[in-house]
Protein backbone atom coordinates (compact mmCIF):
# COMPACT_ATOMS: atom_id res chain seq x y z
CA UNK A 1 0.00 0.00 0.00
CA UNK A 2 0.97 3.63 -0.46
CA UNK A 3 0.55 6.91 1.33
CA UNK A 4 -0.89 9.89 -0.59
CA UNK A 5 -0.15 13.45 0.49
CA UNK A 6 -1.61 16.50 -1.27
CA UNK A 7 -0.57 19.95 -0.05
CA UNK A 8 -1.32 23.55 -0.87
CA UNK A 9 1.24 26.23 0.08
CA UNK A 10 -0.41 26.90 3.43
CA UNK A 11 -1.98 23.61 4.47
CA UNK A 12 -2.29 19.87 4.13
CA UNK A 13 -5.27 18.89 1.96
CA UNK A 14 -4.97 15.08 1.92
CA UNK A 15 -2.90 12.66 4.00
CA UNK A 16 -4.17 9.13 3.48
CA UNK A 17 -2.57 5.73 3.85
CA UNK A 18 -3.69 2.34 2.53
CA UNK A 19 -3.91 3.74 -1.01
CA UNK A 20 -3.86 0.97 -3.61
CA UNK A 21 -3.60 3.11 -6.77
CA UNK A 22 -3.37 6.72 -7.96
CA UNK A 23 -4.29 8.17 -11.36
CA UNK A 24 -3.04 11.61 -12.40
CA UNK A 25 -2.36 13.60 -15.55
CA UNK A 26 0.67 15.44 -16.86
CA UNK A 27 1.49 16.94 -20.27
CA UNK A 28 2.00 13.45 -21.75
CA UNK A 29 -1.44 12.24 -20.63
CA UNK A 30 -3.03 10.19 -17.89
CA UNK A 31 -0.95 7.69 -15.94
CA UNK A 32 -1.33 5.29 -13.02
CA UNK A 33 0.78 4.59 -9.98
CA UNK A 34 0.73 1.31 -8.07
CA UNK A 35 2.70 0.26 -4.97
CA UNK A 36 6.34 -0.36 -5.86
CA UNK A 37 6.33 2.26 -8.66
CA UNK A 38 9.76 3.62 -9.56
CA UNK A 39 10.72 7.01 -8.18
CA UNK A 40 9.19 9.73 -10.32
CA UNK A 41 8.70 13.46 -10.46
CA UNK A 42 6.41 15.18 -12.95
CA UNK A 43 4.44 18.39 -13.43
CA UNK A 44 0.68 17.93 -13.35
CA UNK A 45 -1.73 19.75 -15.64
CA UNK A 46 -4.97 21.20 -14.27
CA UNK A 47 -6.84 17.94 -13.76
CA UNK A 48 -8.54 15.55 -11.37
CA UNK A 49 -6.39 13.11 -9.41
CA UNK A 50 -8.18 9.87 -8.50
CA UNK A 51 -7.09 7.30 -5.95
CA UNK A 52 -8.47 4.01 -4.74
CA UNK A 53 -8.10 2.63 -1.24
CA UNK A 54 -7.41 -1.02 -0.47
CA UNK A 55 -11.10 -1.44 0.45
CA UNK A 56 -12.16 -0.20 -3.04
CA UNK A 57 -13.30 3.27 -1.93
CA UNK A 58 -12.46 5.97 -4.48
CA UNK A 59 -11.70 9.64 -3.89
CA UNK A 60 -10.92 12.56 -6.18
CA UNK A 61 -9.04 15.83 -5.93
CA UNK A 62 -9.04 18.61 -8.51
CA UNK A 63 -5.63 20.27 -8.76
CA UNK A 64 -4.70 23.46 -10.54
CA UNK A 65 -1.35 22.22 -11.79
CA UNK A 66 1.22 20.87 -9.37
CA UNK A 67 4.24 18.68 -8.89
CA UNK A 68 3.78 14.96 -8.25
CA UNK A 69 6.56 12.82 -6.81
CA UNK A 70 6.76 9.12 -6.05
CA UNK A 71 9.31 8.04 -3.44
CA UNK A 72 10.32 4.49 -2.72
CA UNK A 73 7.18 3.14 -4.35
CA UNK A 74 5.31 3.80 -1.10
CA UNK A 75 4.64 7.54 -1.03
CA UNK A 76 2.96 9.78 -3.60
CA UNK A 77 3.17 13.50 -2.84
CA UNK A 78 1.48 16.30 -4.77
CA UNK A 79 2.26 19.96 -4.16
CA UNK A 80 -0.21 22.35 -5.80
CA UNK A 81 -1.42 25.92 -5.43
CA UNK A 82 -5.10 24.95 -5.32
CA UNK A 83 -6.73 21.63 -4.51
CA UNK A 84 -10.33 20.62 -3.88
CA UNK A 85 -11.15 17.05 -2.79
CA UNK A 86 -14.32 14.98 -2.52
CA UNK A 87 -15.70 11.46 -2.28
CA UNK A 88 -18.17 12.27 -5.07
CA UNK A 89 -17.39 13.63 -8.56
CA UNK A 90 -20.57 15.72 -8.78
CA UNK A 91 -19.86 17.34 -5.41
CA UNK A 92 -16.27 17.94 -6.53
CA UNK A 93 -17.45 19.65 -9.71
CA UNK A 94 -19.72 21.98 -7.74
CA UNK A 95 -16.95 22.78 -5.26
CA UNK A 96 -14.45 23.51 -8.05
CA UNK A 97 -16.89 25.80 -9.88
CA UNK A 98 -17.64 27.65 -6.63
CA UNK A 99 -13.93 28.02 -5.81
CA UNK A 100 -13.09 29.29 -9.30
CA UNK A 101 -15.89 31.86 -9.01
CA UNK A 102 -14.48 32.99 -5.67
CA UNK A 103 -11.01 33.27 -7.20
CA UNK A 104 -12.35 35.24 -10.18
CA UNK A 105 -14.20 37.61 -7.83
CA UNK A 106 -11.06 38.10 -5.74
CA UNK A 107 -9.00 38.80 -8.88
CA UNK A 108 -11.63 41.29 -10.06
CA UNK A 109 -11.55 43.09 -6.69
CA UNK A 110 -7.74 43.27 -6.86
CA UNK A 111 -7.87 44.70 -10.41
CA UNK A 112 -10.43 47.33 -9.34
CA UNK A 113 -8.31 48.30 -6.32
CA UNK A 114 -5.17 48.49 -8.49
CA UNK A 115 -6.98 50.68 -11.05
CA UNK A 116 -8.18 53.01 -8.29
CA UNK A 117 -4.68 53.24 -6.84
CA UNK A 118 -3.21 53.92 -10.29
CA UNK A 119 -5.81 56.62 -10.99
CA UNK A 120 -5.18 58.26 -7.61
CA UNK A 121 -1.42 58.24 -8.27
CA UNK A 122 -1.86 59.88 -11.68
CA UNK A 123 -4.17 62.54 -10.21
CA UNK A 124 -1.60 63.29 -7.50
CA UNK A 125 1.19 63.57 -10.08
CA UNK A 126 -0.90 65.91 -12.24
CA UNK A 127 -1.91 67.99 -9.20
CA UNK A 128 1.74 68.37 -8.19
CA UNK A 129 2.86 69.22 -11.72
CA UNK A 130 0.28 71.95 -12.36
CA UNK A 131 1.78 74.60 -10.03
CA UNK A 132 5.19 74.03 -11.66
CA UNK A 133 3.75 74.37 -15.12
CA UNK A 134 1.88 77.54 -14.17
CA UNK A 135 5.07 79.01 -12.70
CA UNK A 136 7.05 78.16 -15.84
CA UNK A 137 4.45 79.83 -18.05
CA UNK A 138 4.74 83.05 -16.04
CA UNK A 139 8.51 83.01 -16.29
CA UNK A 140 8.39 82.51 -20.04
CA UNK A 141 5.88 85.35 -20.49
CA UNK A 142 8.19 87.94 -18.97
Amino acid sequence: MMRLIITEPTHLVIDESHVASVRAEDASGSFGILPGHADLITVLTPSVVMWRHANGRQRWCAVQRGVLSVRGGTEVAIATRHAESSDDLQTLEQAVVARFREMEDAERRVRVAATRLHTAAIREIVRNLRPSLAGQARIGDE
